[in-house]
């Protein structure tokens, strides 16, 4: 054999060494980064979660002497480690959630292009981790490298002890947990985990219209047949309570709603969820975070109760469908008008105008409708029309928290706008002279680099302060107070209690209709003067109710429940 055939055989088996163990390397950084970011792992899991993967990848990439072709069928495994430190980058903290995943697949191109905009940084470094890698693969192949008969019984030899320890490692950690327990703190077997639970909920969404279609609320008015009623729910997107001026906040984000009559403001406001595809869902619905579950797939919502009791019903949109238990429960009312169906963004101020064709078209009908906005979802500045930028400059930046002044004031102005529209919306049921009432709600809040932990967005599988604590607004009309007197009495005196808005919403609409239903809980209505406070639940990734306290909320966030007179203990 020639001398340079030699240098060539080295070198070729040079190739495939290098990718023997820096391949194993790189996918191991997001293991790595767990074990340091979360809180509740123990020192078995830190060590169960390296060793057993890093033994995985070597007996992998050491099984076949062509190991870039192993390379390169752990690409979606890359594109996994990516995902899951793109969201460190983001959060700060958390495994790839269920609702994560969920949230990828029901987010529209616009709304993740502006994510994606501002994620540069992260992205970007992912890709210095990743190709590399993936080049070196794709030129061992061109090159046809090999690794070389001791290497490779080395690398089988430490894959083998690292992988049986990591083994025998887990096994203790399972013994002492279960089986379910212990895979949770396992990258990427919880990761791959949550995607196969992400598309069992996907497949239940999607068989919801046949799956609820025995359901009936057997509801029926206890209002007398005299005239007119009308009742709408505007669900707001993203709304911090703190930023609104009606609640106290130092800036003048909620002018005109302070200066309305028959307006009162539950400051006291949670949600249960801080995701949208089952915040908005716990709110048009009788259930809560206790029996979510696989009950959401069965039962229907506030509006064929309406329905069932004898109301023209409507649901008008400002958000694009993504096939949502919402587009199918949207869908079941009488009109249903989603504006992105016509092509182009809209701001929310235009389902003011489907609001009023509607109480014009009811005439003597009673009627109940659902807007639901677009409200302060990130990009900010994308939700308001420019003659709102009146708090501060909120101009467009990246997101960063050195800019967390200038999203700040994008944020406020935007909940300057949804002022004006809650505002309009009332106006408009208010010139119809007859009992009206309107209920404002957000589905969650949001983190805008708040505290040291750097959070921004929501939907994070560990819920902070800002992402819960709500706005939830009640008007009700002269006409109403004049007929119904009680009711307003009642609210007024609950709007100052801790309210959970995922439990009251759809109980306090059936109230202030008087419908009648076997599932109405009148304890959990704020206009009823037996309602009671609830219990303090988060409904985690695996849709298990557990008390607030334990839903990885951090000390600060206590702080600030407490310093809002926010109760977070169970009862």
């Amino acid at each position: 054999m020639k001398r340079s055939d030699i240098h060539i055989g080295e070198r070729s088996a040079l190739t495939a060494s290098i990718l023997l163990w820096v391949l194993p390397l790189v996918l191991l950084v997001p293991n790595v980064a767990l074990d340091i970011t979360e809180r509740h792992y123990t020192m078995l899991d830190r060590l169960v979660n390296v060793a057993l993967p890093a033994g995985v990848y070597v007996l992998l990439l050491a099984s076949c002497r062509k190991n870039a072709w192993v390379a390169l069928c752990l690409v979606p495994l890359m594109a996994l480690c990516a995902f899951q430190i793109v969201l460190l980058f983001l959060y700060g903290e958390s495994l790839i959630a269920v609702d994560m995943f969920l949230n990828v697949a029901t987010t529209n191109s616009g709304e993740a292009a502006e994510l994606l905009g501002n994620l540069l940084y992260a992205i970007g470094f992912v890709c210095l981790l990743y190709l590399p890698p993936l080049a070196l693969a794709v030129y061992a192949l061109v090159r046809g490298s090999r690794l070389s008969l001791p290497t490779r019984r080395r690398a089988l030899s430490c894959g083998g002890a690292l992988a049986a320890c990591g083994v025998v490692l887990f096994s203790v950690s399972a013994s002492e947990r279960g089986f379910g327990a212990a895979l949770r703190t396992l990258f990427p077997a919880n990761a791959v985990g949550n995607i196969i639970e992400a598309v069992r909920r996907t497949e239940s969404s999607d068989a919801y219209p046949k799956t609820s279609e025995a359901f009936n609320f057997g509801a029926h008015s206890l209002h007398a047949d005299t005239g007119k009623e009308i009742y709408v729910l505007v669900i707001g997107e993203t709304s911090r309570a703190g930023n609104w001026q009606l609640n106290g906040y130092g800036r003048r984000t909620s002018p005109k709603l302070c200066a309305r009559q028959g307006l009162l403001s539950c400051t006291k406001a949670l949600t249960e969820s801080n995701t949208t595809h089952k915040s908005v869902p716990l709110l048009l619905t009788h259930l809560d975070s206790r029996c979510f579950g696989d009950s959401i797939y069965v039962c229907r919502s506030v509006i064929d109760a309406f329905s069932e009791a004898g109301y023209r019903t409507a649901w008008f949109s400002n958000q694009p469908r993504n096939g949502s238990l919402i587009d199918f429960m949207g869908e079941r009312a009488d009109e249903t008008v989603f504006l992105a169906d016509g092509g182009g963004s809209h701001h929310d101020m235009e389902l003011c105008r489907y609001l009023e064709k509607a109480v014009n078209k009811a005439g003597g009908d009673r009627l109940f409708v659902v807007l639901h906005t677009y409200g302060s979802h990130f990009n900010y500045k994308e939700r308001y029309p420019a003659e709102f930028a009146v708090l501060g400059v909120g101009s467009e930046v990246e997101a960063d928290a050195a800019n967390r002044r200038e999203l700040l004031d994008a944020y406020d102005n935007s909940i300057l706008y949804t002022d004006a529209v809650v505002d309009s919306v009332i106006a408009t049921v208010e010139s119809a002279g007859c009992p009206a009432a309107v209920v404002y709600l957000a589905d969650h809040g949001e983190d805008i680099f708040d505290d040291g932990r750097r959070r921004f967005l929501h939907a994070s599988p560990t819920p902070t302060y800002w992402q819960l604590h709500v706005p939830f607004i009640v008007w009700m009309s002269d006409a109403y107070r004049s007929r119904y007197p009680e009711k307003y009495v009642a609210a007024s005196k609950n709007s100052g209690k801790n309210v959970s808005s995922s439990r009251s919403a759809f109980h306090t609409l059936l109230s202030l209709a008087g419908i009648s239903t076997p599932y109405y809980n009148s304890e959990a209505a704020l206009t009823e003067k037996n309602y009671r406070e609830p219990e303090r639940l988060y409904l985690n990734d695996y849709n298990e109710a557990v008390p607030l306290l334990r839903s990885g909320i951090r000390r600060s966030d206590i702080a600030q429940f407490e310093a809002c007179g926010i109760s977070v203990a169970s009862r």
